[in-house]
């Protein structure tokens, strides 16, 4: 058998045009998946598409409305075997500045979307006993980052629902865990640390002295998908170059 391949397999990733979630799309399709990417941004996302060989879906997960249309989408070209929930993150504030309807937005398009994703592919996931659930979080959820209060909160909810997850659907063959990416070059690190002195301090607190790249945490994310990584369940998979250390 060859290992870690994933021909056959149907993929949706969510947040898929761009950053950590194209990347990991990416590492999908290399692998053999057939992968749908969903995002709001229709240029973006039909570019992203036509780069990586994807299917693509415009659609806002932080609704209900559109979970339904991410995964109908997807549906379309095959029972869903492997759910990449990849939210954006929220802005920055400091935590005693945050309003209720940041609150509300955070909760609905960072813990509930991951939720409603994983309720609407789990059925079909557990009746042919074999499923990946896998969402991208922070290594925020263990090192809270002081301006970003509302991350930190929602990605640890993400991380703690889909260990609980992990422990109802662990023996119909469906495995659930989080991965965590550190200081990742992506577009919304450079918008957090535009000053490129901070930036040189910050890369020399990681051990690794650098940022990480979005395909590394792709390649992460890939693997979990995987036949072959189909006894780790539960579990948060740190990719911050020793940062967590």
């Amino acid at each position: 058998m060859t290992l870690f391949r994933l021909e056959g397999r149907h993929a949706l990733v969510t947040g898929g045009s761009r950053g950590i979630g194209l990347a990991a799309a990416h590492a999908l399709v290399r692998l053999g998946a057939h992968v749908t990417i969903a995002a709001r941004g229709e240029d973006a996302l039909k570019a992203a598409a036509a780069t990586i060989g994807a299917r693509w879906v415009v659609a806002d997960v932080g609704t209900p409305e559109g979970v339904r249309a991410a995964v109908e989408a997807a549906n379309a070209a095959g029972p869903l075997d492997i759910l990449v929930s990849n939210a954006g993150g929220p802005p920055p504030a400091l935590p005693s500045g945050v309003t209720e309807e940041a609150w509300q937005r955070g909760f609905e398009t960072t813990f509930l979307s991951t939720v409603r994703l994983a309720e609407a592919v789990l059925p079909e996931m557990r009746e042919r006993r074999w499923g990946r659930i896998i969402a991208v979080t922070s290594l925020s959820v263990g090192r809270p980052v002081v301006n970003l209060p509302v991350s930190n909160a929602m990605r640890a909810a993400v991380t703690n629902h889909l260990r609980t997850l992990a422990l109802e659907v662990a023996a119909d063959g469906v495995t659930c865990n989080t991965v965590a990416p550190g200081y990742t070059a992506t577009d919304r690190l450079k918008a957090l640390h535009t000053d490129p002195a901070e930036a040189e301090r910050l890369q020399s607190r990681i051990p690794a002295r650098r940022f990480g790249q979005p395909g590394e945490v792709g390649a992460a994310v890939a693997f979990l998908a995987t036949h072959e990584a189909g006894y780790i369940t539960g579990q948060e998979i740190l990719v911050d170059g020793g940062w967590s250390i």
